[in-house]
């Protein structure tokens, strides 16, 4: 399992490499919907072509079928591709000097086809800055995609590919890069602790969908059926809006209850009524354009009115109003929101916090995301608590993660299985939970008011029991030869991510 993912990995590496030689002068953040509109086109034609050859042959189930009657792929749930919008009529013009003008028009064409995408789909690859050469070497990169027969191979490694894309992006862009894309590790923890197994998922600035496509992950993993959950968005940038429904729809994720609307979840509220057994989401941070003065007697308010210069108690309260009576809420802010004293910042948290709905704040390492330098934690709410009841879980994850480049740290699968089984363990009341000095703490209500109200877990977990058998030399000398190592090992990455473009399938055969 382990070889395998390896190889999707350099796989997805060898692609990307590929792809950004190919950008030129281009701008990421206009490229990237050019490469990621083509990654969607090759899924949905493989999807496609799949049912397509079933139809035409005309056996068992689809006997006296049409291959061309959209319906029959309406009823498979398949995207229906006309004939020049399907990836082999792309390819055999891969070389047009009119290739751009090819490809949108099959976009177009698609959307004609298909409702569910209309307004979605990219339509920018007749642009005079996007030369033809740049476009066909895009066709034939994707065109090297192998899969097997199964439409769930297919769709599962251009999930991967396109997920990975997203997050490649997003590096290349900076600081904008993370307003449409949400950390992978950070994602794959808020799901990890929150087990959204069945019920309404809702995430009310959903990004490019990130939260969604995870939690259907995990539903998969742990061997629960993934219709036993339905997904609930809003965004109001139309671009990222765009990037959200390929990325599910490449998932074969339904997201017809994901909106978009320019006056976003405050103002327009897209799902009004909707009371979710999950909220998961990453909001902006600290925003003081979120028309705050406009909504002063707010219903959500339920714990006091949120300052017009800052919507991030606001958005707690957003996310708990769409509560259901035992919903759970997990979500990322701003480090500063855990000990602010503005007067109403301060009352609403101490209102939450004697309402007992505050279950477990995470404390987040640096660099942990692309668009801010601001030190971020995670927090998880609970309804009606029937375990733990007025005591908060405090983590310190600071010094977890590791870098993968001067700017950025990911949390590893260990790291995220630590914080999220020491959760678990401590929610249920299992005995083999314990606080660890340094690491997490159980703090029952009566000391968090002592200490006025502060949510900082540095102020409750205390400093790690320090080694007294410490050796420095041992030491320097272990991370000298982990460093050599690792340079060993990026050479024959390198070499093999060469080896390997366009002479991999997905099975890792040559």
């Amino acid at each position: 399992m382990a070889k395998k993912k390896q190889i999707i990995e350099t796989f997805e590496q060898g692609l990307w490499k590929a792809a950004d030689k190919l950008r030129k002068n281009i701008d990421a953040a206009e490229y990237k919907h050019v490469v990621l509109g083509l990654i969607f086109l090759r899924y949905i034609s493989e999807a496609f072509e799949e049912l397509y050859e079933k139809l035409k042959k005309g056996e068992g189930e689809y006997l006296g079928a049409d291959p061309e009657d959209r319906d029959e792929y309406i009823a498979e749930n398949v995207f229906y591709v006309p004939p020049k919008a399907r990836w082999e009529y792309l390819k055999a013009n891969a070389k047009d000097v009119e290739i751009g003008k090819i490809i949108d028009n099959a976009m177009e064409l698609i959307e004609k086809e298909n409702p569910s995408l209309k307004g979605v789909l990219p339509k920018v690859y007749a642009r005079g800055n996007i030369d033809p050469i740049t476009l066909g070497g895009l066709i034939d990169l994707f065109s090297n995609i192998a899969f097997d027969d199964a439409k769930e191979k297919s769709s599962d490694i251009l999930g991967h590919v396109f997920e990975y894309f997203l997050g490649e992006f997003a590096l290349a862009e900076g600081k904008k890069g993370g307003q449409f894309y949400t950390p992978r590790s950070v994602v794959e923890l808020l799901v990890e602790m929150l087990e959204p197994y069945k019920g309404r998922v809702f995430d009310p600035c959903c990004g490019s969908g990130g939260m969604f496509v995870q939690s259907e992950k995990f539903v998969q993993e742990h061997q629960g059926k993934i219709n036993d959950i339905s997904i609930y968005g809003q965004e109001s940038n139309q671009t990222t809006w765009r990037l959200c429904k390929m990325n599910l729809a490449i998932r074969g994720i339904d997201s017809t209850q994901v909106k978009w609307n320019p006056e976003g979840s405050f103002l327009n509220d897209a799902h009004k009524d909707l009371k979710a057994d999950f909220v998961i989401a990453n909001p902006p941070f600290n925003d003081s354009d979120w028309s705050g003065e406009l909504l002063r007697k707010d219903a959500r308010w339920k714990y006091g009115v949120p300052p017009v210069g800052n919507a991030n108690y606001a958005w707690i309260q957003h996310f708990i109003f769409h509560l259901s009576p035992h919903g759970k809420a997990g979500f990322v802010l701003a480090k500063g929101a855990l000990t602010t004293k503005q007067s109403a910042e301060y009352e609403i948290r101490k209102n939450m916090i004697e309402d007992d709905i505050v279950d477990c704040i995470v404390n987040l390492p640096a660099k942990l995301f692309l668009n801010t330098q601001i030190p971020a934690s995670l927090w998880f709410l609970r309804k009606n608590k029937t375990t733990r009841k007025e005591e908060i879980l405090f983590i310190d994850a600071r010094d977890l993660g590791e870098l993968i480049n001067r700017r950025q740290r990911v949390l590893t699968e260990e790291n995220i299985r630590k914080i999220s089984d020491t959760y678990h363990r401590w929610q249920k009341e299992d005995e083999s939970y314990e606080d660890i000095k340094g690491f997490c703490k159980s703090v029952g209500i009566e000391k968090v008011r002592e200490l006025d109200y502060v949510l900082t877990p540095g102020r409750y977990v205390g400093l790690p029991e320090e080694e007294d058998d410490f050796d420095f030399e041992d030491r320097f000398t272990k991370l000298k030869q982990e460093f050599l190592e690792q340079l060993v090992e990026e050479e024959r990455l390198n070499k093999l991510i060469l080896e390997s473009l366009g002479k991999v399938d997905i099975k890792g055969k040559k």
